[in-house]
């Protein structure tokens, strides 16, 4: 069985204050000890306050990584930088990122090699706009970003690396898409997967990045395809985000009773 992850990401929030008052609130309440993995991805500068402030239960995480390794690149963050002050995660192709910084698919691909070659953890996400999903154009839109990154997964790290599936049609647009339209998507993503490797396709964690919050946690991380969820608004606070864990680990327990 795939160990669940709930994985947080703060983007443009944060501040000392901020971070260590959460983690306080985290701490008391924290869920990673009853048997799922879960990650806090904050902006860089924040990343070694984190390092040095969370328990060994809590992957730390951050939003982005260079293409770059080294070199005359102003303003970037290579892997090695990140792993030097404690980071463990990343995430790559955010929809954010490709929507507002012109990020595409060959420089997800290029993001996606720098984390493998020093042992982050990536979190590649993948996603349709509103029009594009109008428009059927889903699977031909996952099937195209996948594509991108698919030959460097193989049975050997799939269990280090995660895709998250970001419906951009239902983040903080009212819209909400229902544990069924997720499961369509993340099955379609595993298929994808399996036409390359069964074995890497069955050991991939699947994550949903759709406004998941305590309210609907469970229902989704009950699908067959979907392992856990990348929360954004919902872990600004560290009650709404362990909510969210708490769903996960109860729906845990409920599968090793069965």
């Amino acid at each position: 069985m795939r160990k669940f992850m709930v994985a947080g990401n703060w983007k443009l929030h944060g501040s000392e204050s901020m971070l260590k008052n959460w983690m306080a609130d985290f701490v008391t309440n924290d869920q990673s000890a009853k048997g799922i993995d879960v990650a806090l991805c904050v902006p860089f500068l924040y990343v070694p306050q984190l390092s040095d402030s969370a328990p060994r239960s809590l992957i730390v995480g951050a939003q982005d990584v260079s293409a770059h390794a080294s070199g005359a690149h102003t303003g970037e963050i290579s892997a090695a930088m990140l792993k030097d002050v404690g980071a463990q995660l990343v995430l790559i192709g955010h929809s954010e990122r490709r929507q507002h910084h012109g990020e595409d698919d060959a420089l997800v691909r290029a993001k996606f090699k720098q984390a493998l070659a020093q042992g982050l953890m990536p979190i590649i996400c993948v996603g349709e706009s509103q029009q594009q999903r109008e428009n059927n154009e889903t699977f031909a839109v996952i099937e195209r970003q996948l594509a991108a990154v698919i030959d460097l997964l193989d049975a050997d790290n799939a269990g280090q690396c995660l895709l998250a599936y970001e419906p951009i049609w239902a983040i903080g647009t009212g819209l909400t898409a229902s544990a069924e339209q997720a499961q369509e998507v993340h099955q379609f993503i595993r298929s994808q997967l399996a036409s390359k490797d069964v074995t890497m396709a069955r050991q991939i964690r699947l994550l949903y990045g759709g406004s998941c919050k305590g309210s609907n946690a469970f229902e989704l991380f009950s699908m067959p395809d979907v392992d856990g969820g990348l929360i954004g608004g919902a872990s600004l606070a560290a009650e709404d985000f362990v909510a969210i864990c708490r769903q996960a680990n109860k729906l845990l327990d409920k599968k090793q009773s069965n």
